[in-house]
C-alpha cells in the first residue's frame, strides 16, 4: 500500500478523534467521550507544544494516524518523543501503514539534533504490536507506567475507580 504521511491540521479533529475512539474501543474497550475527546484533540491540533498528529493517507483518504508527545530527559539533555494514539484502519493493516508513520517520524527525530529518542508504551497483552514494535528495532525497558487518573482525594473507596 502506498501512503502519503502528513501533519495534522486543526480541521483534522474529527478524524482524529475517530481515530482515538476507535482506538480505545478496540484496545482497552473503553468508550470516550467525545464533548472531552473532540476539544482535547482541537487543543493538540491548535499547540503543537502540547503534541502532534500525523495522518497516513492513501489516494487522500487517511487510513492511519500517529500521536507525538515530548518528554525533556535532564539525564540526556534532550527530549524524548512518545508515540501515541497510533491507529490503523483495518482494511489497511498489516500493508506497511504503521512502518510508513514510524519511519517518517524516525526521520523527523533524527534531523533534529535535541531529540535523545523515541518511546512508547503498548499495551501489555497486545503481542502482535509488541512484535511489530521489536522490528522497528525498540527495545522494551526496564519500566513499567503507572497512573493516578482521574485525581481523586484520598477518601475515595478504591472499588469505585473500576
Amino acid at each position: 500500500m502506498t501512503v502519503t504521511i502528513r501533519k495534522a491540521r486543526p480541521g483534522d479533529v474529527a478524524i482524529v478523534a475517530e481515530f482515538n475512539r476507535l482506538l480505545a474501543a478496540e484496545s482497552e474497550g473503553k468508550t470516550l467521550d467525545l464533548a472531552v475527546l473532540e476539544p482535547g484533540v482541537a487543543a493538540v491540533l491548535a499547540d503543537e507544544q502540547k503534541g502532534l498528529y500525523f495522518l497516513a493517507e492513501e489516494a487522500g483518504r487517511p487510513v492511519g494516524q500517529v500521536g507525538l508527545t515530548f518528554e525533556f530527559s535532564d539525564w540526556r539533555n534532550g527530549w524524548f518523543w512518545w508515540i501515541q494514539s497510533v491507529y490503523v484502519r483495518p482494511e489497511a493493516r498489516r500493508k506497511g501503514v504503521f512502518r510508513s508513520l514510524y519511519s517518517y517520524i524516525e526521520e523527523l527525530a533524527r534531523r533534529d539534533p535535541t531529540v535523545a529518542g523515541l518511546r512508547l508504551y503498548v499495551e501489555e497483552n497486545n503481542t502482535t504490536a509488541h512484535q511489530t514494535y521489536y522490528n522497528l528495532w525498540m527495545t522494551r525497558t526496564g519500566y513499567f507506567v503507572l497512573e493516578k487518573c482521574p485525581l481523586l482525594d484520598r477518601d475515595t473507596p478504591r472499588s469505585s475507580l473500576g
